[in-house]
């Protein structure tokens, strides 16, 4: 591999989904023919909250898209552009001129609906002929449909939203996730038997349906847990706002503060409700518990 030459995908890739693994598997193709470097060259800020003034709920934060990147596809270098005025603006040949003048680019990989520069105007059809004449190689990736319906990231959202994960995951190709430090919480799981771990999502990202569900802890040292999972205001013990996530562990006990952590959002049990004491939610949890164990062993037979 020649880390001078790279061969790069250029996209949004929010949540990674069937579609985008379509494109990075040919990055990776093109890399090897070419004895070049696959890369991701992608953007930190959605360029719509620029473009039309609206934010875009994200499935994943920037650091969770590069985990991604690297743990599901392989590919270690994610290269993040500040999507600002300036690039909003700049005219697509200059972007396309400036990308492969600075990472040595000679194999250019887009997704049928990409499009960049000033007003949109680099399209797939335009970068491909403005590569051709400089001798880069260029594929334009067509849509990759299921069930008769073009993959999207916006139908994605609207899933999660919803808690249909298990519809998203079949999309996404690989589960929903949090990757978050593990903080010190609320410690009400302890005192009902059922110590939890707490995690926060990012600002920007759509929060899943709040509810109960079947999720897989994977900790930093890749061991790995069947969960509870509750994404939530926690009704019954609150009167706030605030969003909070809690994974009980099953047959796991011990301190995880301060450790790193993934959820992987597997299949939506109940939704969130308020009960009419703490000993009625003790007992829920039991039956969540319960429900948790019996899911994975139906999907491990």
């Amino acid at each position: 591999m020649n880390e001078s030459r790279r061969a790069v995908a250029l996209g949004f890739f929010d949540g990674l989904h069937l579609g985008h693994a379509a494109l990075l598997e040919r990055v990776k193709e093109r890399a090897q023919q070419l004895n070049a470097e696959p890369v991701v060259l992608t953007f930190d800020v959605h360029p719509d909250t620029l473009v039309f003034g609206k934010e875009v709920p994200l499935i994943n934060s920037a650091p969770e898209r590069e985990e991604i990147i690297r743990r599901v596809f392989g590919i270690d270098t994610t290269v993040f552009l500040h999507f600002n005025r300036r690039m909003m603006q700049m005219p697509w040949e200059e972007f396309i001129s400036s990308a492969v003048n600075e990472l040595g680019i000679v194999a250019v990989i887009v997704g049928h609906d990409f499009s960049f520069g000033y007003h949109g105007q680099g399209t797939p059809e335009r970068l491909k002929r403005w590569c051709e004449e400089r001798g880069i190689s260029c594929d334009v990736i067509p849509a990759v449909k299921i069930d008769g319906r073009v993959v999207s990231s916006t139908e994605i959202r609207t899933l999660i939203a919803e808690g249909r994960i298990e519809e998203a995951n079949r999309l996404l190709g690989h589960p929903h996730m949090l990757s978050d430090m593990i903080h010190s919480g609320f410690h009400l799981g302890t005192k009902l038997g059922s110590p939890t771990i707490n995690m926060a999502f990012p600002a920007g990202v759509v929060i899943p349906r709040h509810g109960v569900y079947v999720a897989r802890v994977w900790l930093d040292d890749g061991s790995s847990y069947e969960a509870v999972t509750n994404v939530g205001v926690r009704p019954t013990v609150s009167e706030g706002e605030r969003v909070s996530v809690e994974s009980h562990l099953l047959d796991f006990s011990g301190n995880l503060y301060g450790r790193h952590a993934r959820v992987e959002f597997l299949h939506f049990l109940r939704p969130e409700r308020k009960f009419e004491s703490v000993e009625r939610l003790a007992e829920q949890i039991l039956s969540d518990t319960d429900q948790t164990r019996m899911w994975f062993h139906k999907s491990q037979s």
